[in-house]
């Protein structure tokens, strides 16, 4: 039976208006980023037209977008047509959470394969495939500026996940860890950091090895304990450890693909190692959730797709695993836990 709306909910159509309008402001902020308006305002408010010569825009076109921003909370208007920083705006700063975020869904490769979003349930062919002729890895990997994008965002968005899983789990009790696909090895420097007895490995493309070991993340404090390695986990990874983690892996590829990753793990791992994906787990109910959310994007861009507890289970027994526990987070990631069947 249909639930009727209480008195003080806002009208269904309205509700239905805003959650069909959400693009625009989607748009508003990839533009927002683009400009580096939130970095412009972090001494102080400004006028528009000393926003617009700074950012070397009209004036009057950016009033109007920032006032539109400022109506859901991100800047905000004050006397004399002037702007400041909200704190939604402010994680739009460089080096905040969600700026790689803004800049990669803006992106016209992204938002044309989103497009084509109604051909993908109609066909079960990937939008972005369709769209570029190539995958969306084999895409970065000819387009450097959207990968550097899409690096930023896995960036942003690792810094708020990467402390609670660290907290979460016992990385003490392992003795060599390896990250498979752990890009510049946030993750992995993190819980080293915490775990002075750790050993661990960086896994992953030759180009994002080369690019991890400028970075501070694997080259400060702990340079001495993490060994960075280059290859492909369809091919081969790092034999005789312990401990194998992936942390947003999986749900880039489907079954297959995932199942010759995990079997590739067991074959290299020691006799009572462990596989450690760390994921979004979807779970049933109608609450928001934004895994369900995240999955769609898997839909358009990878083929691949976030995964239930009970789909996370047929996949690790499809790969000579046994599914023993799922470990939550304090962040939408969990960490699921699997040992030699």
């Amino acid at each position: 039976m249909m639930t009727k709306p209480r008195a003080k909910d806002p009208p269904t159509p309205a509700v239905m208006f805003s959650l069909i309008t959400g693009r625009f402001v989607s748009h508003l902020i990839d533009v927002a980023a683009r400009l580096e308006l939130a970095d412009l305002l972090k001494d102080g408010p400004r006028t528009v037209e000393d926003l617009a010569m700074a950012a070397e825009v009209q004036a009057p076109a950016l009033y109007r977008v920032l006032r539109a921003l400022a109506s859901v909370g991100i800047f905000a208007e004050t006397k004399g047509k002037r702007f400041k920083l909200t704190p939604l705006a402010a994680t739009l700063q460089k080096g905040a959470s969600m700026r790689g975020v803004a800049l990669f869904c803006g992106l016209p490769s992204l938002s044309d394969a989103w497009a084509q979003l109604l051909h993908g349930v109609q066909t079960g062919e990937t939008p972005f495939l369709k769209v570029h002729g190539m995958s969306h890895f084999e895409y970065l990997e000819k387009h450097p500026e959207e990968a550097s994008i899409f690096n930023e965002t896995m960036t942003n968005v690792s810094s708020t996940e990467i402390p609670a899983i660290a907290a979460t789990y016992k990385f003490s009790r392992i003795r060599t860890l390896v990250d498979l696909g752990g890009g510049h090895g946030s993750l992995l420097a993190t819980i080293l950091q915490a775990n002075p007895k750790l050993k661990g490995v960086l896994f992953d493309q030759p180009s994002v090895i080369a690019s991890a070991k400028q970075d501070r993340h694997v080259t400060k404090g702990i340079a001495e304990r993490c060994t960075l390695e280059a290859g492909s986990f369809f091919e081969a990874v790092t034999k005789g450890a312990d401990a194998y983690m992936m942390k947003s892996v999986l749900h880039d590829w489907d079954e297959e693909q995932c199942t010759k990753i995990l079997a590739n793990c067991r074959a290299a791992m020691s006799e009572n190692g462990k596989i450690l994906v760390i994921e979004s787990i979807i779970v049933p109910g109608n609450k928001p959730d934004r895994g369900k959310l995240r999955d769609i994007q898997m839909l358009v861009t990878t083929g691949g797709r976030e995964r239930t507890k009970e789909e996370f289970a047929t996949l690790f027994r499809r790969s000579g695993f046994k599914l023993t526990r799922v470990v939550p987070t304090k962040c939408p990631l969990s960490i699921v836990e699997g040992i030699r069947a």
